[in-house]
């Protein structure tokens, strides 16, 4: 499979396969003609860092997950492989925290902007927006 077809078929852009071609996260092999031939070995790796980048894993984080990935089944492997995914733990738990928290304040608002209250509310609501933007602002959802 070609570049455009490969990136069409997994909705990303062909400069984004480029770019991951880039940073070594995604190796395709080459024709003789020198065109990259996107195989099933080559969809797979692109599941996999698509599910990762969805994840919030960076670029370099994916790079470093591939290298563990790759090498000898070791002690100091495991344990590197641990310590990054409990903070991609940690990372996910607290974005989990601070999407409850947005979800109740647009709840609330939502409560008080219903059937034309929004006038009588207005102080209410940007109280609220005030108090979670001083949360967000003061990382108050790492709790």
């Amino acid at each position: 499979m070609q570049i455009k077809d490969f990136a069409a078929k997994y909705h990303i852009q062909p400069d984004t396969v480029r770019y991951y071609e880039k940073e070594n996260i995604l190796v395709p092999k080459r024709r003789e003609n020198g065109y990259r031939e996107y195989d099933v070995a080559c969809e797979k790796q692109l599941q996999f860092i698509i599910v990762l980048k969805q994840l919030g894993f960076t670029i370099k984080e994916i790079q470093q997950v591939l290298l563990l990935r790759d090498q000898p089944i070791s002690i100091e492997c495991n344990v590197s492989t641990v310590s990054l995914l409990d903070e991609k733990m940690i990372n996910l738990e607290e974005k989990i925290r601070f999407y409850q928290q947005a979800l109740k304040v647009v709840h609330r608002i939502k409560e008080l902007i219903n059937e034309g209250k929004y006038e009588r509310n207005k102080e209410v609501i940007e109280e609220l927006l005030f108090g979670f933007f001083n949360n967000i602002q003061s990382g108050g959802f790492n709790d």
